[in-house]
């Protein structure tokens, strides 16, 4: 094969035997993506696959262009997030690629199926220190669950199928890595339809066992996680959970895992989640987790409550085997997906014979949540002209939010309290950076979110902190003409980490302050709408607004400094300092 055939030469109409078709490798990695059902691709232009992109019009794709690599990934995660199915991302080899790093990170603990194309320097430059050049490969390692590299471009339809299966069923993101001139030339292809592949309940034994634990329990709870959003599982969650009557909580940052309106339902756990939800489960006797690794950020102990049951037994079904008693001591693990495994459960619990829902659960249940709404609706937060408390500012959000929002959260402080206020009635309405943390997450995530749902709301809860590390995807938002709403918490402050050296270092500000301009006037100039909110009344009103301009929209409310609690009190100690030049830096006790 001559790689660097003239296009006029080609014969894409011949049709060798066995289903394969004469075309560039451009042409088989631009009709793998439409085999895949890919619309929508999120990158920045670069010469390394300009052939490829050359073609994206005729193929019905859209190349969302952003400002930052970082945030094309994000994008992605979060259409991938919203359609359970696998998106891509694309940027110019080398710096291009490198910035895709974090978020390309977040997605992984998010297990977001993503595609992360990877152009490279060509084959017969490699290792010559070129323009752009560095060794894409090793920087992804550990953040993907599946890497591999074209080593010809005859592979390239077999190759990006088998990235698109894999980002599906292994639940995060591949990467697939291309010498550049290996989209040029032409060869046979195969264009394969995407590989269904079905999942089980479990085991047999283990599913009568755990239905066995289940009907004897006296106090069931079922733990509700990501993975039960990815399965599509929440109404066989809530027929499982009707069936014993057993509240239902979230595992942390996955507060649309079960529908929060029903009876059963007691909020999330893990930081600033419900204090319901740990009352309830510091109670069981038998936990059900379905979905969930049972991560040690969403089990800690919060608002002063060591809230994980001691002596439950404890119950863990995942699809991913290794996953099973990382980090929870577990009396029974079952490999299955969340919502067969429930419907399996649910069939043996009524084999077993009728059960009437327990009354008394049901009216202490209720109690609990009556008592942690009361709670929240009476946290003393100061509210004044341009001082607005955080968590005031929170619950007015909460009142104004369509029922069908999908709401992302950036890391941060006030984001972070959020938890306490967020409740959604249908799956894949939350997103969140879950244990990557990192800054600047919401807002492109949001923007996926929509550009994938442009029928459902789009809204991003953003610190001051990160937005400027994401702001000028406003531009973007303008450009593509995508309707999110951002809503950006300012309060002068880099909130979180401010805490903590408040709680530990008394009050050594060192990098927290922050100086920042009137960020509803820089997105006006940018093309969108923006809202400046002052007062708390304000506050529902401009976030009703931003979403009824259908426009791209940026809701900035100037908050008060008042911070929630630190995010890892297991994480510091107090400062004690050895050299006699910062003995005025030690704790109290210390000096």
């Amino acid at each position: 094969m001559n790689i660097m055939t003239d296009a006029k030469n080609l014969t894409a109409t011949t049709k060798p035997a066995g289903g394969k078709m004469r075309m560039t490798p451009s042409e088989a990695f631009i009709e793998t993506l439409v085999a895949h059902k890919v619309k929508d691709v999120f990158g920045i232009v670069g010469s390394a696959y300009m052939d490829a992109l050359d073609l994206f019009p005729g193929a019905g794709i859209r190349l969302v262009s952003v400002a930052h690599e970082q945030n094309a990934a994000h994008m992605a995660d979060g259409y991938g997030r919203v359609t359970n199915r696998p998106t891509v991302c694309i940027a110019q080899n080398g710096p291009g690629i490198t910035n895709f790093v974090t978020a390309v990170a977040a997605a992984y603990w998010a297990h977001t199926p993503m595609v992360v194309v990877t152009p490279e320097s060509g084959s017969l430059t490699a290792g010559h220190g070129g323009f752009q050049e560095t060794e894409q490969m090793p920087i992804f390692s550990k953040i993907t669950k599946w890497q591999v590299h074209v080593n010809s471009p005859l592979r390239m339809a077999e190759l990006m199928h088998r990235a698109f299966t894999v980002a599906l069923h292994e639940r995060g993101p591949v990467q697939v890595n291309i010498p550049r001139d290996y989209f040029y030339g032409e060869g046979d292809y195969e264009i394969l339809p995407p590989l269904v592949i079905e999942r089980a309940a479990g085991g047999s034994n283990s599913l009568e066992k755990a239905a066995k634990m289940l009907s004897e329990a006296k106090f069931p709870v079922i733990l509700s996680g990501g993975g039960v959003v990815m399965a599509d599982g929440a109404e066989e969650v809530k027929a499982l959970a009707e069936h014993l009557t057993a509240p239902v909580v979230n595992s942390y940052l996955h507060n649309d895992s079960f529908p929060a309106n029903h009876p059963l339902a007691c909020g999330p756990l893990g930081y600033q989640g419900s204090k319901a939800a740990m009352r309830i489960i510091a109670r069981a006797d038998v936990v059900l987790a379905l979905g969930t690794r049972l991560g040690p950020f969403g089990t800690l102990p919060q608002h002063g409550i060591d809230y994980w049951p001691k002596d439950a037994r404890i119950i863990q079904i995942d699809a991913d085997h290794r996953m099973l008693g990382l980090v929870k001591k577990v009396s029974l693990a079952i490999q299955g997906d969340a919502k067969l495994a429930a419907q399996e459960l649910l069939k043996r619990l009524k084999a077993r014979g009728a059960r009437k829902p327990d009354k008394a659960r049901l009216v202490e249940i209720q109690r609990e949540k009556e008592a942690w709404i009361a709670e929240l609706a009476n946290w003393h937060s100061p509210n004044k002209k341009g001082q607005i408390g955080p968590r005031r500012a929170l619950a007015q959000l909460a009142k104004a939010l369509p029922r069908n929002a999908m709401v992302s959260t950036d890391i941060g402080n006030v984001c972070s309290v959020a938890n306490s206020y967020l409740r959604f009635e249908q799956p894949l309405s939350f997103l969140a950076a879950m244990s990557w943390g990192n800054c600047g997450y919401a807002y492109p995530t949001a923007l996926g979110a929509k550009v994938a749902r442009p029928d459902r709301p789009a809204i991003a809860y953003v610190g001051d902190g990160a937005w400027g590390m994401s702001l000028a995807e406003v531009m973007t938002a303008v450009k593509e003409k995508i309707p999110a709403v951002a809503v950006v918490f300012n309060n002068g402050q880099w909130g979180a980490e401010k805490k903590n050296q408040i709680d530990y270092f008394e009050s050594r500000f060192v990098g927290t302050n922050l100086a920042n301009p009137d960020f509803s006037e820089v997105a006006r100039v940018m093309g969108a709408e923006a809202y400046r909110v002052e007062h708390e009344d304000e506050v529902s009103d401009a976030l009703k607004a931003a979403l009824k301009s259908g426009k791209p929209s940026v809701v900035e409310i100037l908050l008060t400094q008042e911070l929630g609690e630190p995010f890892r009190r297991d994480a510091f100690r107090k400062p004690r300092r050895l050299l006699p030049k910062y003995r005025r830096f030690n704790a109290k006790e210390y000096r």
